[in-house]
């Protein structure tokens, strides 16, 4: 088996935002809280931290930024994937160069790929890391599914380790599963499917819940671990309310609004995205009461 990046929580970290720039205090203060919370790594510049629409000096920033303020407590995982390989590529060696401890790929985007593709594409990357790689499939975004059948193929490639499965199907990640024992790591990409996946071998989760309950949701994984696999349902079950509002609108408005509304940075996101719609967002702030959230 391959060495696994974390086991547990990764939280997908919302990246705190100015009308000019990166809101840095805030951002070293949120991750300080999260490391304090329990949660086992930190994804920087991911989809939640809205990397596609960072420039490329910022999106080197925060993984910079990222790293020096971890300062080595837990993995720091750099989104690093583009659907322009090439620059996937030099993304994914700065980060190496800066000290990310893996890399979270997402599939081309847009123009998409043939299966072909993903693999000659995951491929370039992961050849030109010098750290651990997890695959990032997430569809509903990308318009581009990684097969199973893919994901064992690339599987024997020594720096891809892990998989980030989004795609909301179980009997998808199920043959993910059977296929890939033993050479690929698979993480919840969906904070509603944490128990099924474990369930299923899976190691853990890439949250955007956690931005929110860090220590409930590190508490979801620890009760499975620890044998209490109801437990963990019920408690998967019991934020799942919470954790459906924080989807109401696409990801990451609704966690930004949440995250800003906890004194972490402004409620401000970059165009195409626009802030959470009034409504949705007292519906949102009376869930987050009733779990014990000062907002």
């Amino acid at each position: 088996m391959k060495n696994t990046v974390f086991t547990g929580v990764a939280t997908a970290i919302i990246t705190p935002l100015t009308e000019t720039g990166i809101d840095y205090e805030a951002f070293g203060r949120l991750i300080d809280w999260q490391i304090e919370k329990g949660v086992n790594a930190i994804v920087a510049a991911g989809t939640t931290g809205e990397g596609s629409t960072l420039t490329d000096e910022e999106h080197r920033a925060v993984i910079k930024f990222t790293v020096e303020r971890v300062a080595g407590r837990i993995p720091v995982i750099a989104g690093t994937g583009s659907n322009d390989t090439a620059y996937a590529i030099d993304l994914t060696k700065y980060a190496c160069e800066v000290g990310a401890d893996a890399m979270l790929v997402v599939s081309p985007y847009y123009n998409k790929a043939t299966q072909k593709g993903l693999i000659a594409s995951f491929t370039a990357i992961a050849d030109a890391s010098t750290k651990p790689v997890i695959l990032y499939n997430v569809p509903s975004r990308t318009g581009c599914n990684i097969l199973p059948a893919t994901a064992a193929v690339l599987a024997e490639h020594p720096n891809i380790v892990a998989m980030k499965e989004a795609s909301g199907n179980i009997s998808q990640i199920a043959e993910l599963a059977a296929l890939t024992r033993g050479k690929m790591d698979i993480y919840s990409g969906n904070d509603d499917q944490i128990v099924p996946v474990l369930s299923l071998g899976g190691k853990g989760v890439i949250s955007v819940l956690s931005n929110v309950l860090p220590a409930e949701t590190v508490e979801i994984c620890d009760r499975f671990f620890r044998g209490d696999v109801a437990g963990s349902a019920e408690l998967q079950l019991d934020l799942l309310e919470l954790t459906n509002a924080l989807f109401c609108e696409v990801n990451p408005i609704p966690v930004k609004a949440a995250v800003s509304a906890m004194g972490f940075g402004a409620n401000i996101l970059r165009l195409p995205l626009t802030p959470m719609e009034s409504e949705n967002e007292k519906k949102l702030f009376a869930l987050m009461r009733e779990q014990g959230i000062h907002v």
